[in-house]
């Protein structure tokens, strides 16, 4: 990845996080927080890590991208409307009754969702069906999955991660959003799933631990995934609840809140200001 492209992704990462915040603003509702600390992930998936093609988003050989935590669909959905699934128009139109942009992920109404989710821990688990069939199906396609920390307290989660370890799923990439925070208060205090490295490890994946708003960490991160044979990957991803959003950043109250109008003024004003920064930048 050059300087130049590293560059592109920070500014998509930065409209990204204006997308969730238009969003639910326009909502009244969502989960912006988990929204924003999966910005940075989000992106680099769709921007240059997968093989998917907006215009053939049911194209059979492509990669398939599963939202375990599927209440963050509002970063989700930004990221397939900047890629041109959709248009970014439609974003304001979040969970309205006459919307296809429900507040969770569907995979009959909204082009590039590849799964409906919201019940935490069965979306990883139908990601480990769709990399099982793949391998049956002799295809060289990957399927990645976003689980949050507070979904890795399911039971389901860690049948799947037997799953996928004991069919040797090396297509298959587990996601896990470190940012620390759940809707009732800090994930270790909640029920802590911790050291969450050392159980997928135990549970026989490969894992990495990275910075998950650092798009040079994640390029390397995915190209060693890519790498690994004869066992899945997990990437843990260190984030910061609400990054980008000062008032929202670490605050467990923005989890499931949406932004009133002077909030939503003062967040754009942030995000703009950033994403002008970046594009004075030179390299």
């Amino acid at each position: 990845m050059t300087k130049q492209q590293e560059l592109e992704l920070k500014k998509l990462a930065c409209k990204a996080r204006m997308g969730v915040l238009t969003s639910t603003h326009g909502a009244k509702a969502g989960h912006p927080g988990g929204s924003l600390s999966a910005a940075d992930a989000l992106t680099y998936l769709y921007f240059k890590e997968m093989k998917v093609d907006p215009a053939d988003p049911k194209a059979e050989g492509r990669d398939r991208f599963v939202l375990s935590k599927g209440h963050a669909a509002p970063g989700l959905y930004s990221v397939l409307a900047l890629r041109g699934y959709f248009p970014v128009e439609d974003l304001p139109t979040l969970r309205h009754t006459d919307s296809y942009l429900q507040g969770h992920p569907n995979m009959n109404t909204v082009p590039g969702v590849d799964m409906s989710t919201g019940s935490l821990g069965q979306g990883v688990s139908a990601a480990c069906g769709m990399a099982l069939a793949a391998k049956y199906k002799k295809q060289s396609s990957r399927v990645y999955a976003l689980l949050g920390d507070g979904e890795l307290q399911e039971g389901e989660v860690w049948e799947a991660a037997m799953f996928a370890a004991h069919y040797k799923l090396d297509n298959l990439c587990v996601l896990a959003d470190l940012n620390g925070l759940q809707i009732d208060g800090p994930v270790a205090e909640v029920m802590d799933p911790g050291p969450v490295d050392e159980k997928f490890k135990a549970f026989g994946f490969f894992v990495q631990v990275i910075d998950g708003h650092s798009f040079e960490a994640l390029e390397a991160a995915f190209a060693a995934a890519r790498a690994e044979k004869g066992r899945p990957s997990a990437i843990l991803l260190k984030t910061t609840k609400g990054k980008g959003v000062s008032f929202m950043e670490n605050n467990v109250g923005w989890h499931g809140k949406a932004p009133n109008d002077a909030e939503y003024e003062q967040g754009m004003a942030e995000l703009t200001a950033a994403l002008e920064e970046l594009e004075g930048e030179t390299v």
